[in-house]
């Protein structure tokens, strides 16, 4: 079993910072990809940032600048350091890994459960 735990979400106000953490656990062999996207109510997932393995990172231009995404591979954890948060990046903020499974050595992609930013006066 492979699990992503995140944490790190609240309420900010508009100009404010927030830092996001998600941390794996469980029968992983390799992390490949890690990322986060969001979804806000009525809108489809989207991707906000991914870094792979090597640390190479991609952002789309909506939050380019302002977030940054870093990653421990020893520790198995993934951080995403939002900076100048605006109204619309309010959102549920799901972290995303693909993973080599140790015990199957299958390669899926999974998701943590999600924690709510909303930025408001």
């Amino acid at each position: 079993q492979v699990q992503l735990v995140e944490s790190g979400g609240g309420l900010v106000q508009p100009g404010g910072s927030l830092r996001l953490s998600c941390a794996a656990s469980g029968s992983i062999l390799y992390i490949n990809v890690m990322g986060w996207y969001r979804q806000a109510p009525g809108n489809q997932r989207e991707l906000v940032a991914a870094i792979t393995a090597r640390g190479s990172t991609n952002y789309p231009d909506s939050v380019k600048g302002r977030f940054t995404i870093s990653r421990d591979n020893d520790k198995k954890t993934v951080s995403l350091q939002m900076n100048s948060l605006k109204p619309e990046d309010t959102a549920v903020y799901y972290c995303n890994a693909d993973i080599i499974s140790s015990v199957t050595g299958s390669y899926s992609g999974y998701w943590g459960q999600g924690t709510q930013v909303t930025v408001s006066s």
